[in-house]
């Protein structure tokens, strides 16, 4: 079908969209990417909701499907509820181009829903700064921007939570004082937030804090720390871990096991073979899957000098 006839079919509202369809959108050449554009601002608002949230859908599934472009002309659409779903499908995307249109929109006056999704967006470039594989430049002005949101005490706290998530990678001592504030934060979030940021700055000086919130009364709180002793991999953490796998929550559960595939150790294999006899199914399958990333972690030609 011409791109011109499914154009025209998208902006009938009365016709369902289907997959089979919408695929023809992927990896749209330059000529057709500009039709489907003008086509797009024709559509009315539920619409372009419904068809960004398809792409979105499909794109997670099926990795063969390609609609980076679409995504990214979506950050400028009038609507917000456009913007987030195109900032959750560019996911995966790690163009250097895209920093930029997601600073704007984390510092711009737009809904809170946009600029925490940006925030948590930023996480993926910041991430890739702090590993070298990105200009240093870039590092800076990624750091800048969250900094700057975080230090506006009067924004909005979900923005400002999300961007001490997105700055925690960076090994400084001002990220470390943004954590260590927010974990002191009466706001609940923020500390969960803070735990989060822990987790993902992999400095042990977190570790005290970390083993002592797996005791949290507040199952949120649980649940990130074990995220984050995961993220750490220390031993030290391992004991307090596998206690959890009898934890009343069940996402807390199936978290300490992922985290003890991650930590390993004799300990903690011991505990993840023990989960495997369970009748629980989840338990069970959270258990596999973290033996399989334990025994993929070991490296069949090392050996220990006597």
């Amino acid at each position: 079908m011409a791109i011109e006839d499914y154009l025209a079919e998208l902006k009938d509202v009365d016709r369902p969209l289907v997959s089979s369809g919408l695929a023809r959108l992927s990896n749209l050449p330059p000529n057709e990417l500009v039709l489907f554009l003008e086509a797009w601002s024709c559509l009315d608002t539920g619409r372009r909701r419904d068809i960004v949230g398809k792409l979105v859908e499909m794109a997670e599934e099926n990795t063969s499907l390609n609609f980076d472009d679409i995504f990214l002309a979506c950050l400028s659409d009038a609507d917000d509820e456009v913007k987030v779903s195109a900032i959750e499908g560019l996911w995966e995307y790690e163009g250097r181009s895209l920093i930029d249109p997601l600073i704007e929109l984390l510092k711009g006056e737009g809904n809170e829903s946009v600029r925490a999704a940006a925030a948590t967006a930023l996480g993926k470039f910041t991430l890739l700064a702090e590993l070298g594989e990105l200009p240093s430049r870039d590092g800076d002005r990624l750091e800048r921007a969250l900094v700057e949101v975080i230090a506006n005490v009067a924004d909005r706290p979900e923005v400002r939570r999300r961007a001490v998530e997105a700055v925690a990678v960076f090994s400084k001592d001002e990220v470390s004082q943004i954590i260590q504030e927010a974990y002191r934060s009466d706001d609940h979030k923020m500390r969960v937030s803070a735990i989060y940021a822990m987790g993902m700055s992999c400095d042990p000086h977190w570790l005290p804090i970390l083993l002592e919130e797996l005791g949290n009364p507040d199952a949120e709180m649980r649940f990130e720390a074990v995220v984050a002793c995961g993220e750490m991999e220390e031993e030290q953490a391992v004991p307090r871990l596998v206690s959890l796998i009898d934890d009343p929550d069940s996402q807390v559960q199936i978290s300490a096991i992922a985290a003890l595939g991650k930590i390993g150790g004799s300990e903690a294999e011991n505990a993840l073979r023990r989960c495997l006899e369970r009748n629980d199914e989840h338990v069970r399958d959270a258990a596999m899957e973290a033996v399989e990333e334990l025994e993929r972690s070991v490296d069949p030609f090392s050996f220990e000098l006597e």
